[in-house]
Parts: C-alpha cells; sequence; structure tokens
C-alpha cells in the first residue's frame, strides 16, 4: 500500500500532466449542461443531444473566450484559480442551452416556409 502523501503528489502530477485547466474546462462544462438539463427538460432525444453538445461547447468556447478577453490565463498557476476558471466556464454554458432551443423553436415553427418568407419573417421580427 502506498503512502497517502506520494499517492496524492501523483495524482496531483497526473492532473497537471493532463491540463489543469483543461480538466476545469470539462468539469464545468458538464456540470453547465446537467444544470441546465435538469432546468428545462428537452422534449425528444435528439434535443437532449444537441443540447448537450451546445452546452459543452458554449462552456469550453465561451469560458474560453472570457478567459482570453480578459488575460486570465495565470490563473491556471494556481489551485483556487482554476476552481475560479471553472466557475466561469461553468457560467458561460448556462445560455447556450436556451439560445439553441430558441433557434430551433424559431425554425420548427416555419418548418413549411421557403428561406425568403423565413427571411420576411425575421426581418418583421427585428424591426419591430
Amino acid at each position: 500500500m502506498s503512502e497517502p502523501i506520494t499517492s496524492g503528489a501523483a495524482s496531483m502530477a497526473g492532473w497537471k500532466l493532463l491540463g489543469g485547466a483543461a480538466g476545469a474546462s470539462a468539469i464545468g462544462a458538464g456540470l453547465a449542461s446537467v444544470v441546465v438539463m435538469c432546468v428545462t427538460t428537452p422534449r425528444s432525444p435528439k434535443e437532449w443531444a444537441v443540447g448537450l453538445i451546445s452546452t459543452v461547447v458554449g462552456s469550453i468556447g465561451g469560458g474560453a473566450a472570457v478567459i482570453q478577453h480578459y488575460g486570465l490565463q495565470s490563473w491556471a498557476q494556481e489551485p483556487m484559480g482554476l476552481v475560479a476558471m471553472l466557475g466561469l466556464v461553468f457560467t458561460c454554458g448556462l445560455p447556450a442551452w436556451a439560445l439553441v432551443r430558441w433557434l430551433f423553436n424559431f425554425i420548427e415553427r416555419r418548418k413549411s416556409q421557403d428561406l425568403a418568407e423565413v427571411a420576411a419573417a425575421l426581418r418583421k421580427e427585428l424591426n419591430k
């Protein structure tokens, strides 16, 4: 049996080797997906898959954009900084599911219309 300190140091080294920031992003994206799926239950397996993918991509892409925009990369050097980055990634994924759901509802209501009719309706909505 290994010593607790040795195995803890080995696991921390493994975490850093795998990329602590990448792991924090994955955890944040996963948690955001679970939250939005619980708040707004998908109506079909297809909607569930699209929601999951869009939330994960929104979390990782949006979180990375916020971190890059504000120059927060140095936070990755400290464990609590990684926790803060995880919170940013989590928060950025929450609106992604809502945006995708609104887009799909908009498309579903207009599925019998051609492109010109959809463009006219969209123009009318935007000019209100």
